[in-house]
């Protein structure tokens, strides 16, 4: 199910950047660290990839179903295009934000693959820039756009999980 609206203007929620930059400036950020200051925190193990590969797969699953349900709605995933619809269907009816839950996870996965914590380390302020500089704009455009519609989603889906 999607929720329509027309607008004659084209407007946008003006995110600080897009989030798949802000998570790859986490990685790479987090991989230069480990490569130049390792830290002796957990050891690679067997165990450790397979929960790295699951994370990241799983990441990428989500990823992929937020893209394929915005395909269906005829709405851009991008931030910087204006909202045709707000998508209520699919992951979305977990989280507000599924695509970002599952850039983060392919983040951790690789963090944890790697035995990397600097990784994990950097996420945590790429997951404040995506809460305050990206997901606040989102959510005040949304309600701009969608008012009671996007009232009501949010009062019964969480914003992450």
């Amino acid at each position: 199910m999607t929720i329509s609206r027309t607008s004659d203007r084209s407007d946008t929620p003006y995110v600080v950047a897009p989030p798949p930059v802000i998570f790859l400036a986490a990685l790479v950020l987090g991989l230069v660290l480990h490569a130049s200051q390792p830290l002796p925190v957990f050891t690679p193990s067997l165990a450790a990839r397979v929960v790295g590969g699951c994370l990241i797969l799983g990441g990428l699953a989500l990823s992929g179903a937020v893209m394929r349900h915005f395909g269906r709605a005829g709405t851009p995933v991008v931030p910087w295009q204006e909202t045709r619809r707000l998508v209520v269907t699919g992951p979305y009816r977990f989280s507000r934000n599924p695509d970002y839950v599952g850039q983060a996870l392919v983040v951790v996965g690789v963090g944890v693959l790697l035995a990397a914590p600097w990784v994990l380390l950097a996420l945590v302020p790429a997951l404040l820039v995506v809460r305050y500089g990206v997901i606040a704009r989102e959510e005040r455009y949304l309600e701009r756009r969608f008012g009671e519609e996007y009232r009501r989603f949010c009062g019964r889906v969480r914003r992450w999980l």
